[in-house]
């Protein structure tokens, strides 16, 4: 994970271990383990930081994770389509390179910000802060965080979501689920998106997926849809509505929620 190939140091937090920054000394002998606990302990500081931002602005905020290309800015796209009229909308978008994804959400009429994170493979909460600063939240609902494409490190980092997502294209296989339990154990939902492709591939079946996900001990609803075919999004819509109810009624109770963090992380979060 993060913890082994040090793309947990991001250009978000790098300034913490650079000179003159917070965590610039540690103690010899245990240099890794300790930069690694302190950055994930800055990360949840300032992920806690996020979610009051999102919170004392009642703005429902959900982080997207998948593969590259399994169709996270597509379901954006037809999401806004369908709620626009009902829910005020932004999007943070995280690729390597590119604004190629928040150009696409910005063509519909929504704000969107795009995070390039150079080589970091996963977005960080310190990112996503610097975002929050280009959105005014007394102005929206929902903010959904768009993931950098990666089926390992982003389940490891709270950002300050309220919920996380997870997608599974079709065309990717259904046994991904058991190959990378990791972000499968950290989601509230699983899309199976592209399931217009499912006539096509014989390869590819959804209740073997499921049964995949179960044998996570994951009680998260699965959800098959397709982008493309506005009649498959209806139970992906509930689930949103019914979400931002939910943090509302937690809002004016004076709670949260907060995600999931992936089961191997937890020893490191925890000494941090």
């Amino acid at each position: 994970m993060c913890d082994t190939c040090g793309c947990n140091v991001t250009q978000g937090n790098r300034h913490l271990i650079e000179a003159g920054g917070k965590h610039e000394h540690t103690h010899d002998g245990k240099v890794a383990v300790e930069v690694l606990q302190n950055l994930l302990s800055e990360n949840d500081h300032q992920a806690g930081h996020n979610r009051q931002h999102f919170d004392n602005h009642g703005v429902l905020a959900v982080n997207l994770m998948s593969s590259p290309g399994s169709g996270k800015t597509s379901l954006l796209e037809a999401t806004i389509d369908a709620l626009n009229q009902e829910f005020r909308i932004a999007v943070i978008e995280g690729d390597l390179e590119t604004e190629n994804d928040a150009e696409r959400i910005r063509s519909k009429g929504i704000s969107a910000v795009q995070i390039t994170t150079g080589t970091a493979c996963h977005l960080d909460a310190h990112m996503v802060h610097s975002a929050l600063h280009q959105l005014n939240l007394d102005d929206l609902d929902i903010v959904f965080v768009e993931n950098v494409g990666n089926l390992v490190c982003p389940a490891s980092f709270d950002l300050g979501q309220h919920l996380n997502v997870t997608l599974l294209s079709v065309t990717e296989g259904d046994d991904k689920p058991a190959k990378y339990p990791v972000i499968f154990r950290a989601a509230d939902a699983v899309l199976i998106t592209k399931s217009d492709l499912l006539p096509y591939l014989d390869d590819f079946k959804p209740e073997q997926a499921e049964q995949a996900i179960r044998h996570l001990a994951s009680e998260a609803p699965v959800l098959n849809l397709s982008a493309r075919n506005s009649s498959t999004l209806d139970n992906w819509l509930t689930w949103l509505r019914k979400a931002f109810a939910i943090q509302a009624a937690r809002r004016a109770a004076g709670e949260t929620t907060k995600p999931k963090i992936q089961p191997s992380g937890e020893k490191l979060h925890a000494h941090g």
